[in-house]
């Protein structure tokens, strides 16, 4: 399981083309016949989706800052369970990691711990000869780093192509492919991101084939595949990541360790946890499902967009991230829905919101009535909130004991107006100290996105809770 082959797609800064060369590469492999694991580094929700639809797979993140660099390993193997070859789409410049935390969370250390090759992508519009010294600044920054070849993006023509070849000749990294400038692919970006597909399904399957026509005329997959053979096997004793939790939060966050979850014993109830999906909440990590699973629940997915009612027999809501700005009214005019979340919360009901989901559980929504479980209001601005947060739970929740530290990411241009003090969720330790988000009753909204590997407790918790509550 430690020797499956696998590639980091990197570049030298966000934009240089990572997901066109990244998608495109898993779905040219798979349609070889190849079985590709698809991979993110980072908090990326986005990527994911369209690496799920070039491969038939589950997309998964790979967080060191989120999960810690000793989760890196485990959940690569969990994800790659079967696979032929992995692909790992790196984020923002090769060495671009949490502000102020040198390497921590950057493609580079990801690419560290996977032992894995780097294929560097490199937007050459702009260059010839000057291709040269950026790939050998980038191949020679990091002696553990292992620059194994260069894909050009955005190269204009034949001639174009020979000088950057020639240029590159001496750098002893190999040219891998070459994209032309006139062949990109149209996908349209919100934010600092893709559209999310929930929200453009057949034009993303056309794009994602697209991609993959244009990898696999441009690209040497042949040298490419030798490439993701030559990784290295991952540290002695490495396993795959498992959801099954033992009854309280382990010690250590090593995944061998954690044992089969006793609540699946005999005679306990199976609650059902609804899980909000469709086009405005697609912000969500596989491992949560998988973790709530494991700890006993029946998960079901439903959409606040379309049905009018929770799934039967609910006992706890999971209402992830997304973009319910674009989607307010529709959210909106689905009243009987609303009741619904608004009578569940009101029971006491575990409720866990991240980011759209807090926005969601508000009066309002840029004056579209919402849910009105949080005597609160939210509104759009022109400001990004965007970064890793270090966090401190401040009270007593459904999803964790007051003191529990985790650490999670902004992603809004959103801001929430309070009217009525519920007790905050988060302290915010890093990079600003504060307090965030609602504690009441048994709900938990929060702009911050966690990811319930770095504390499996928390989905343990949440499902005792939605059996005696």
């Amino acid at each position: 399981m430690s020797s499956v082959p696998r590639l980091v797609v990197a570049a030298p800064s966000s934009g240089s083309g990572k997901t066109t060369v990244a998608t495109g590469l898993m779905a040219a492999f798979a349609a070889r016949g190849l079985a590709v694991s698809p991979h993110k580094v980072g908090p990326d929700y986005i990527d994911p989706g369209y690496h799920a639809l070039a491969t038939g797979r589950v997309g998964r993140n790979l967080d060191a800052y989120l999960c810690g660099p000793e989760l890196v390993a485990p959940l690569f193997l969990h994800g790659a369970r079967g696979c032929d070859l992995a692909v790992v789409e790196g984020v923002m410049g090769l060495y671009d990691g949490a502000a102020g935390e040198g390497e921590l969370a950057s493609t580079a250390q990801v690419a560290k711990l996977l032992r894995a090759p780097v294929v560097l992508v490199v937007d050459a519009s702009s260059q010839s000869r000057s291709v040269a010294a950026l790939v050998h600044g980038f191949a020679a920054w990091d002696p553990e780093v292992r620059v194994g070849g260069v894909i050009l993006n955005k190269v204009a023509s034949d001639r174009h192509e020979s000088l950057l070849r020639e240029a590159l000749d001496s750098s002893g990294v190999p040219v891998l492919g070459v994209l032309r400038r006139v062949a990109q692919v149209d996908t349209p970006s919100r934010h600092l991101g893709l559209v999310p597909v929930a929200e453009r399904q057949a034009a993303a399957v056309d794009a994602v084939q697209a991609m993959a026509a244009q990898v696999a005329q441009g690209c040497d997959l042949a040298a490419l595949e030798g490439l993701a053979r030559s990784a290295g096997a991952l540290p002695e004793g490495s396993a795959p990541w498992t959801p099954e939790l033992p009854a309280h939060d382990q010690p250590s966050r090593s995944a061998e360790k954690y044992p089969q979850d006793p609540t699946r014993s005999a005679g306990k109830r199976t609650p059902v946890v609804a899980v909000a999906g469709g086009p405005a909440f697609t912000f969500s990590y596989a491992e949560h499902t998988e973790l709530l699973a494991a700890a006993g629940a029946e998960v079901v997915t439903f959409d606040p967009l379309r049905d009018e009612r929770l799934p039967d027999g609910t006992a706890g809501l999971v209402i992830g991230g997304g973009f319910p700005e674009v989607y307010a009214a529709e959210l909106s005019a689905n009243e009987s829905l609303r009741g619904a979340v608004a009578e569940l919360a009101r029971s006491g009901a575990p409720v866990a919101a991240e980011c759209a989901g807090l926005l969601y559980l508000c009066r309002a929504l840029d004056g579209q009535p919402m849910c009105g479980v949080l005597d609160a209001t939210a509104r759009m601005t022109d400001r990004l909130t965007l970064g890793y947060r270090d966090a401190v739970t401040v009270g007593d929740s459904v999803l964790a004991a007051a003191g529990t530290r985790m650490r999670g990411h902004e992603f809004h241009r959103t801001v929430v107006e309070p009217d009525a003090g519920a007790a905050p969720a988060w302290g915010v330790r890093a990079p600003v100290r504060r307090v965030e988000g609602f504690v009441q009753q048994g709900v938990h909204a929060s702009y911050l996105h966690t990811h319930w590997a770095s504390r499996p407790g928390v989905a343990h918790r949440f499902v005792e809770r939605c059996r005696t509550s």
